[in-house]
């Protein structure tokens, strides 16, 4: 059951929420055999912003990417296959860049998240995109740690930086997993990031570090399983 509806307090983690249509309470009693007082719901926070021109400019630059890449005219196709999998990734929903879109900053967003993971997952030339690419935007930068790609020029077989230091600790006896990564080519921006500081760094290209999930710190050789396993025993023998 889906109902329009507008939040009209918020404190702290309790929401007042007022629906703009009546809620059959026939129908509630008839899912929760008759027991009202804790009825379960899903907030969808609707974002009120209008897709913008930046964001239609980067997926046509993007596709362009791909277009030489693959090096065969293929404009129209990769709109509608881009247009194709975000209907399927968002249950059917519709997408349009058009000036008359009804969709959403955020529905871009997810629309660019498919077409970026697309090239990172095929390797593809970031090229015309790559300097209308948002480097503030967490999901470009978990790309590029996740396939090795400098966050800053886009540089294959880049290394993963921490941002804070390790220190004298051994590597092997660190938890990636509460630390933030960067992904920086060795010979220019990570000598760089130590010449001028970490925050100086961040701030000069507009990007921040991301936390990667056990499985990629896997993939990436960064942890193994083993040793994540080694410390969560010795965590909970602690307690």
């Amino acid at each position: 059951m889906w109902k329009p509806a507008f939040i009209s307090k918020i404190k702290g983690n309790e929401l007042l929420i007022k629906v703009r249509q009546p809620i059959n309470l026939e129908h509630l009693k008839t899912m929760y055999n008759g027991n009202l007082s804790k009825i379960h719901a899903r907030i969808e926070i609707v974002d009120p912003r209008k897709a913008r021109p930046a964001q239609r400019k980067l997926f046509f630059a993007l596709c362009q990417d791909i277009e030489v890449w693959s090096g065969a005219p293929m404009k129209e196709f990769l709109k509608d296959y881009f247009y194709t999998a975000y209907s399927i990734e968002n249950d059917g929903a519709e997408i349009s860049l058009a000036d008359n879109t009804k969709n959403s900053v955020s529905d871009a967003n997810k629309l660019l998240d498919i077409v970026i993971d697309f090239m990172f997952s095929w390797s593809v030339p970031f090229k015309q995109g790559y300097e209308l690419l948002p480097r503030d935007e967490s999901y470009f930068l978990y790309q590029c740690c996740k396939h090795r790609r400098c966050m800053v020029c886009g540089k294959n077989n880049s290394q993963i930086a921490h941002y804070r230091a390790v220190g004298n600790r051994s590597r092997k006896m660190v938890d990636h997993r509460k630390l933030p990564l960067m992904c920086l080519c060795g010979d220019r921006h990570h000598p760089e990031q130590h010449k001028i500081g970490i925050n100086n760094f961040c701030n000069k290209y507009h990007i921040k570090p991301v936390y990667l999930s056990e499985d990629d710190l896997i993939k990436l050789h960064i942890m193994t399983r083993k040793r994540m396993d080694e410390i969560d025993e010795t965590n909970l023998e602690r307690y």
